[in-house]
This record gives structure tokens, C-alpha cells and sequence, in this order.
């Protein structure tokens, strides 16, 4: 990516930032091999999510939604962040509040080495009892096809993962909220911006001042709605955007590069 593909406007911005929220979503993993929900080659183009994400479909047939989830999870312990989650950790260093909200549930982000991070349709790699509620760390059981028990009360053990119907996690929402609010500038990234309520997250930051830079391959409902649109793939765009930002942060009296608008 050139320069002068980084627009002037969103880096002046993030130069004088004290706080950045970066929203994320299924664009954003499938660059490093986690299949995504929508499109042709979308999970849900061969599955139909009745009979996998709802919490009707697992009291109903239990094993099948378990091991369409431990077939994730093995997708998902293959793969590696790529350079657009590496990048995010890495504003970390150069923007004294730094946020990630995010819709996807592969942990990435984490391993990447952001540190604040709302998942708001949970982590697949976090596991809780459907009748009491305790957190089910799998230890040993990970190589066992069985449907795992409680060891509190016998009850199912799920994902932790938010499945149609349900509600988002209060305190990670509460949380996302707050961030959205309190942010100069909100980037969305590989997200099509149609599940709500978290696709409110940029408008949220909008309405409490924010610039809204949106990244994507191709544009759509959020990058119409944008202040800024950047077309490209997260980790392209996103390490040249890192650059450039440590560069102003190193000397603020340099000229801005990229284009001006």
C-alpha cells in the first residue's frame, strides 16, 4: 500500500489521539484462515444456524452442536494472527487508550497482544455450565468427543459463545459502550456491519465526536456511513497506518503524508 492511499484526514487524527477504539469482525480472522459467517464460502452457506447456535439446538441434539464447535476449535488452534491483529496491539504503544471490540470469538487478538479486549459474542475457547453457570476449563477432555459435564452439578457444559436469540455479554457491551464514547477515532475492520446491536458500535463513537475510518475490501453499510473509507484488506492497511502513526508520534512537527481528504 502506498502512502497516499492512508487518507491525510484519518492521520491527523490518530497523531493526536488519546484514545482509538478498533471494531472488528469476521473480515478481519479470515485472513488468517478462520472461515466466516456471510458469503459464498461462509459457515453458514452449508449449515443451517438453527441447528447449530441456538441454545434449542443444543438441549435438542447436544453432541452435534458440540462437535461442529470442537471442529472450530481445531480450525482455529491452527491458525496464527496475521499482521492487521499485530498491528492493532501494536497502537497499544503509540496511543495512550487503546480498545479492541470485536464480534469474533477466535481470541486473536489477544494472542496478538492487545490487552483490552471486549468480546462481544464471547471466545470459543472459554466453555460454561448451561445449569449453574460455572466457567468449564476442558484440561484433559479437549481430545474426548463426549459432551462435557459440570463437575459442580452434572449439567451440559456450552461455549461461551453468544448464539442466536441470546443477548451479548452486559459487561462487555457496558464496556464496548463506554470505549465507543470516550473515543477520538473508531476503525472498523472486516466487518459487514448487519448484526446489531454491535454494528452500533461506530455510531456510537460518531455521535460522541469520533472520526470513523472504516477498512474493508469492499464497501458497505458502515463505510457509506464512514468519515473515511480505506479499501483494502486489514493486513495490508493496517501495518502501513501503524507506521505512519509512529512516525508522527517520533516527530510531530513532520509533514503529514497521504492524500488530503
Amino acid at each position: 500500500m502506498s502512502p497516499l492511499d492512508i487518507p491525510r484526514r484519518l492521520l491527523e487524527r490518530l497523531g493526536a489521539a488519546d484514545s482509538v477504539v478498533v471494531f472488528t469482525g469476521a473480515g478481519m480472522s479470515a485472513e488468517s484462515g478462520v472461515p466466516t459467517f456471510r458469503g459464498a464460502e461462509g459457515i453458514w452457506s452449508r449449515f443451517k444456524p438453527e441447528e447449530l447456535a441456538t441454545m434449542s439446538a443444543f438441549l435438542r441434539n447436544p453432541q452435534l452442536v458440540w462437535d461442529w464447535y470442537a471442529h472450530r476449535r481445531t480450525i482455529i488452534a491452527t491458525v496464527q494472527p496475521n499482521e492487521g491483529h499485530r498491528a492493532v496491539a501494536d497502537l497499544e504503544h503509540l496511543v495512550p487508550r487503546v480498545a479492541v471490540i470485536t464480534q469474533n470469538i477466535d481470541n486473536l487478538h489477544r494472542r496478538a497482544g492487545s490487552t483490552v479486549v471486549h468480546e462481544l459474542h464471547g471466545n470459543i475457547e472459554r466453555n460454561y455450565c448451561v445449569k449453574c453457570g460455572a466457567p468449564h476449563e476442558m484440561g484433559s477432555e479437549r481430545a474426548s468427543p463426549e459432551v462435557p459435564r459440570c463437575a459442580m452439578c452434572g449439567g451440559l457444559v456450552r461455549p461461551d459463545v453468544v448464539w442466536f436469540g441470546e443477548l451479548l455479554p452486559e459487561e462487555d457491551w457496558e464496556a464496548a459502550v463506554r470505549a465507543a464514547s470516550g473515543a477520538d477515532v473508531c476503525i472498523s475492520v472486516g466487518t459487514s456491519g448487519v448484526v446489531y446491536p454491535a454494528a452500533s458500535i461506530p455510531a456510537i463513537a460518531r455521535k460522541a465526536g469520533a472520526l470513523h475510518a472504516d477498512v474493508n475490501p469492499e464497501p458497505g453499510p458502515l463505510s457509506e456511513a464512514a468519515d473515511v473509507f480505506i479499501k483494502g484488506l486489514a493486513g495490508a492497511v493496517l501495518p502501513v497506518l501503524v507506521q505512519h502513526l509512529e512516525k508522527l508520534r517520533s516527530r510531530p512537527d513532520i509533514a503529514v503524508p497521504g492524500e488530503g481528504r
